[in-house]
């Protein structure tokens, strides 16, 4: 029994439109928009914190400035997964539920690696040198972990993404 809801059919049809296709048709193309997407990431969030830390009134207009485009890249890594993470579970087939597994372990082996090779390099600064924590500092830090460990998995299923089969039958599932 399928129990898709009319929001689950539209997100479905919504991840699944193939006119924007062209921009994530190959592994080099879905690569570089993860890369502009991993950048305007880490630039939308350096504004926010430089308004929020830094008290930058300015980083206010970059901010707003970034977000359409991060919005864009964000979008079009969803398209390119099929709404890998974005769609519920009900919506996925075996395979895919299986692909969204090995996505989020990977992903999660990757951030777990970025934060113990941060901790310990922190940790080596603060023994080696006369540096205090701040509390903006400490801040800083765990904003920028919480953003990767939010998107890691985006980034790495954006990474993993295989390309169409040109001239062959599309997976489709019937969401009736």
């Amino acid at each position: 029994m399928n129990t898709a809801t009319r929001y689950d059919r539209h997100m479905y049809a919504l991840m699944n439109r193939r006119d924007t296709a062209p921009f994530y048709a190959t592994a080099a193309r879905r690569r570089a928009l993860v890369g502009v997407h991993v950048v305007l990431t880490a630039s939308t969030v350096a504004s926010w914190l430089g308004v929020v830390v830094g008290g930058a009134f300015w980083a206010i207009f970059a901010m707003l400035g970034l977000l359409l485009p991060w919005m864009i890249a964000n979008g079009g890594i969803n398209a390119a997964t099929r709404g890998l993470l974005e769609l519920r579970g009900r919506m996925l087939d075996e395979r895919q539920l299986a692909e969204r597994d090995r996505v989020r372990a990977l992903a999660h082996r990757i951030t777990t690696w970025l934060l113990g090779l941060g901790t310990a390099a922190f940790g080596a600064v603060l023994w080696a040198t006369d540096i205090q924590l701040g509390g903006h500092l400490v801040f800083t830090v765990l904003v920028t972990a919480l953003v990767v460990h939010w998107l890691m998995p985006l980034w790495v299923s954006g990474l993993r993404v295989q390309d169409d089969i040109q001239g062959g039958v599309e997976d489709t599932v019937d969401v009736m």
